[in-house]
């Protein structure tokens, strides 16, 4: 159901198509609909969105909005990143309620991971 006022559809350039989907699809299980050769979109991720075929990137340091997934285990969330092609940008730290970590996916976007739990091991 769509919400007023509330944040409806994302997306991301992306330079790699291919690559991009292959990533969230093995990393995060989010489902690709193909529209012609420069567009996808994606469901299953909490927010629809897509990812339109260009040479640019979103990350912070260049102002860029910070997307940020939840996990119940940020250890194996970075293994999954790293295995399937992404490359972690922080490495975990902790913050008030939490732990996260940053990455960029094949194209260069930067996102973001987060738990509430302190240690993967309790």
């Amino acid at each position: 159901m769509m919400t007023t006022k509330h944040i409806n559809y994302i997306e991301f350039a992306a330079a790699d198509l291919d690559s991009t989907k292959k990533f969230f699809e093995d990393v995060f299980d989010w489902e690709f609909q193909d529209y012609g050769p420069d567009y996808i979109a994606f469901n299953n991720a909490g927010v629809e969105g897509g990812f339109f075929r260009a040479n640019l990137a979103s990350t912070t340091q260049s102002g860029g909005a910070l997307i940020v997934l939840f996990t119940d285990s940020i250890e194996a969330s970075v293994a999954k990143v790293q295995e399937c092609g992404g490359t972690i940008t922080k490495a975990i730290f902790e913050f008030p309620g939490g732990r996260r970590f940053h990455f960029t996916e094949p194209s260069g976007n930067e996102l973001a991971v987060w738990t509430n739990i302190l240690d993967d091991a309790s």
